[in-house]
């Protein structure tokens, strides 16, 4: 090495014992990259202190929300996929360890809560707590992976000594941008806070992309076990974790080995222990399927019914539900058993079940390719529009409550990533792969529909893109780059064109009110629920569920004739809503319209025959129509699916002993 470059080496070495200007730092360490020396620029200890500062900051917010949210009205669940995991998690809870079928919706979440209930007692808080640790968790993830991206010397195409900050600095900045805005994303902030899986797909999800992207070198045997079992694990809680094995795959085949021997030998044997650690994950799904349920179900069987929601004649690109299925976890899964046991004619295994929808939406994509086709590229467009599809409508309501703070949306972050992922795709090869799990979490969705929690796992890369895209804008006009300023603000333009290309479904935009007027409805503010409902009604008068939730609406307020023309609505709407002949019924029994309610309680047990409560009202209506005989099997139907309720064998004493009375 000349002489002269070996002085400048030992003057940045010794830059912790002198002053060394940042020019002149700039010109040693490009000097050093020239010659092959390597420059400790040690940011390993700051990037660790930075780290620890941005989880303490991201855990703070998180407890703000949390705590915010514990005042207020939506703590507890009371309806939707909340209610249905915390539901079950009280059934496992209470000794229900398994219904001996195969499981009808992943598992995971709910048995977690069912521990924490355990051990901590029944509450959301301490859910919540565990979640907003993990979330902030993330957070590091994401400024780890933008230091590791955007902070590699090697791999800027220009003179450092150009550039208004070092590559370090450039790195450090963008990460520390692209956690804090996680911190105060819109949805990163809601799903944290309450019952849904959510924020642990997406810690898993990164943090494996992390992993792939801090090696060097190609994940060896054990590591490539461990991280197939990682990914089969989480999946028993959201199975689009599964759409990171090509990334794995990827890692392993294209990575450089850390053995130059029997390269290819060692990655195939990587690649299948890979699988084995999904299967090895996945096994208390898989065993629990196999061998207690005796149905050959991998994980869940609920995805034949979410395959067809995705992939039929009415479908958007959003969960919108099909003739026979009603909105809601709970109600959704049993509204899919039985439209199958129906059209079957006879009970069927959860298996068969998932297969009957799924060739439901196979027939529908044979027959209707091209069509199919749009739909894929119709939720492509939806992966990316700014348009917020909350199927839980829980962020429009934090918001409206002031739980959450009003930060940062979808919309913004993607129109401000493409630009980026576009330039950083050419300027630092390691962003290839942020961008490659960006695609295939967007590949995950294709099969089924897309929600802002389903895309939420996409944000983080979204991040580091806007925050490296903003980086450039400002370089290009620090040092009056204008050509390169005028290219990325025309990138920016195309890319804000193509996500906030305008929604124009009515139906999509009535979601939020119409959960907004469900949600106020049930906390008792019948004021709010009137001006939320009625905004949903006008947005689609001919929704079936919005009449219907205007029927209980009225029915609370004691206008029974307005309640009444509203089912009657519903069910001219959806002739199968087992809610409106259940409700019509009710008003029946009031008016002492004996046979009139009976008749109404057969059509609801119809459209469900397994409903406890509906079996108990036939029950009524009979024995105050005086069909003693029919109110006795019908009460007794009603104690074998629900023997623990005291007005139910209250109904059937009082049965028997009417029944004894007529025959002395």
């Amino acid at each position: 090495m000349p002489k002269d470059r070996f002085f400048l080496v030992a003057r940045v070495r010794c830059a912790g014992r002198s002053t060394i200007g940042v020019k002149q730092l700039s010109v040693a360490h490009t000097s050093c990259l020239s010659s092959g020396v390597n420059v400790d620029t040690s940011p390993a200890r700051h990037t660790l202190g930075a780290a620890h500062y941005l989880f303490a900051s991201v855990l703070l917010v998180r407890i703000v929300v949390l705590t915010r949210l514990s005042a207020s009205a939506f703590l507890l669940p009371v309806r939707g996929d909340m209610h249905f995991y915390d539901h079950w998690a009280q059934r496992i809870l209470h000794g229900q360890l398994t219904d001996h079928l195969a499981f009808y919706g992943l598992p995971l979440y709910a048995y977690w809560l069912a521990l924490i209930y355990k051990l901590a007692g029944y509450g959301p808080f301490v859910p919540a707590l565990l979640q907003a640790g993990i979330d902030a968790a993330t957070a590091v993830i994401i400024y780890q992976l933008g230091v590791r991206v955007f902070s590699r010397p090697g791999e800027q195409p220009r003179d450092v000594a150009d550039e208004p900050f070092n590559s370090v600095k450039r790195g450090q900045f963008i990460a520390a941008a692209a956690a804090l805005g996680w911190a105060f994303f819109l949805p990163a902030q809601t799903y944290a806070a309450i019952l849904m899986p959510t924020v642990w797909l997406v810690f898993a999800f990164w943090f494996v992309v992390w992993r792939v992207v801090k090696t060097n070198c190609a994940p060896g045997p054990r590591e490539s076990l461990l991280y197939g079992a990682l990914v089969g694990f989480v999946a028993m809680g959201v199975a689009t974790v599964l759409f990171l094995l090509p990334l794995l795959i990827a890692s392993i085949w294209l990575c450089q080995s850390r053995g130059s021997g029997r390269a290819v030998t060692a990655k195939v044997t990587a690649v299948a222990l890979l699988f084995v650690g999904v299967v090895a994950g996945a096994a208390p799904c898989w065993v629990h399927n196999r061998f207690v349920a005796r149905d050959p179900v991998f994980l869940s069987a609920h995805s034949g019914v979410n395959f067809w929601i995705g992939n039929n004649p009415l479908a958007t690109g959003y969960p919108r539900f099909p003739p026979g299925l009603h909105a809601g976890q709970e109600v959704m899964l049993k509204d899919s058993i039985n439209v199958a046991e129906k059209t079957a004619g006879h009970p069927l295994k959860r298996s068969q079940i998932s297969a009957f929808w799924s060739a439901k939406a196979k027939d529908y994509i044979r027959r209707h390719f091209s069509e199919w086709l749009r739909l894929l590229g119709v939720k492509v467009k939806n992966f990316w529009n700014s348009f917020q599809y909350d199927d839980l409508s829980m962020i429009t309501a934090l918001q409206e409550h002031h739980v959450v703070f009003p930060a940062l949306r979808f919309g913004l972050v993607a129109a401000l990533a493409i630009p980026g992922l576009l330039i950083a795709w050419i300027r630092f090869p390691l962003s290839r792969w942020i961008s490659a799990a960006l695609l295939l979490q967007m590949i995950a969705l294709l099969p089924v529909f897309i929600t802002e929690r389903y895309r939420l796992a996409a944000v983080p890369g979204l991040l580091l893109f806007a925050a490296f895209g903003l980086s450039i804008l400002w370089e290009a006009c620090a040092t009056s780059q204008i050509r390169v300023a005028v290219a990325y603000i025309a990138l920016l333009i195309g890319s804000t064109i193509f996500v906030a290309w305008p929604v124009r479904d009515p139906a999509l935009w009535a979601l939020d009110t119409y959960n907004s007027g469900w949600q106020a409805f049930e906390s008792g503010d019948l004021p709010l629920a009137e001006q939320k409902l009625r905004l949903a009604y006008a947005y689609v008068p001919e929704n079936a569920e919005t009449n219907f939730a205007l029927g209980n609406l009225r029915l609370a307020q004691g206008k029974k004739a307005e309640a009444k023309s509203f089912y009657l609505a519903t069910l001219r709407l959806d002739p199968t809503h087992e809610g409106g002949y259940n409700n019509l019924g009710i008003l029946a029994l009031q008016e002492n319209q004996w046979t009139v309610a009976a008749n109404l309680f057969r059509k609801a047990l119809e459209q469900d025959s397994n409903e406890a409560k509906t079996y108990y009202l036939l029950a009524q209506a009979d024995f105050n129509g005086g069909d003693l005989r029919a109110a006795c099997a019908a009460i007794g139907v009603a104690l074998k699916l629900d023997p623990s309720r005291p007005d139910f064998c209250d109904l059937r004493d009082r049965i028997e002993q009417a029944r004894t009375a007529s025959l002395q």
